[in-house]
């Protein structure tokens, strides 16, 4: 674990509609990363399209990469700063590599059982998702400077 902390803070945690909101943000660039992902294997394919278990396995990697490099570094991807979200552990530290990995898996498959692991967090009374619960992490809603 990292021994880096954020400051100190009683920020609340983060909304469902905050946070789709900078999914939304996100999602914009990480579909710039596949496609760049994919540019390099066609250049590599002779120019023709590309499928298998090596491109899939590389872009769920680069993917993965992409967050948790964000995760355990700033605790912002590019849309969580564009609406002053971050992502910390319970102790409010950044997350470690294993928090980010646990996070990684665990929002996949709150959004692949029907989104219910994100429907949670409207119903849970301190707006933390499963993949929330399962990595000891949370997502704050930051102050306007």
């Amino acid at each position: 674990m990292s021994n880096r902390r954020f400051k100190a803070h009683n920020y609340p945690n983060a909304s469902l509609v905050k946070r789709l909101l900078a999914m939304m943000y996100d999602s914009l660039l990480i579909m710039a990363v596949w496609m760049l992902v994919g540019y390099v294997f066609i250049a590599f394919n002779d120019g023709e399209a590309v499928s298998g278990p090596l491109f899939n396995s590389t872009v769920f990697l680069v993917t993965f990469l992409f967050f948790a490099l964000f995760w355990t570094r700033s605790g912002q991807t590019l849309g969580m700063l564009a609406w002053r979200l971050r992502i910390e552990s319970d102790q409010g530290q950044p997350l470690s590599a294993r928090q980010a990995l646990l996070r990684f898996m665990g929002a996949l498959f709150s959004a692949l059982a029907f989104g219910l692991g994100y429907w949670w967090i409207i119903f849970d009374s301190n707006k933390l998702g499963w993949h929330d619960r399962w990595s000891n992490s949370r997502v704050v809603q930051l102050p306007k400077h």
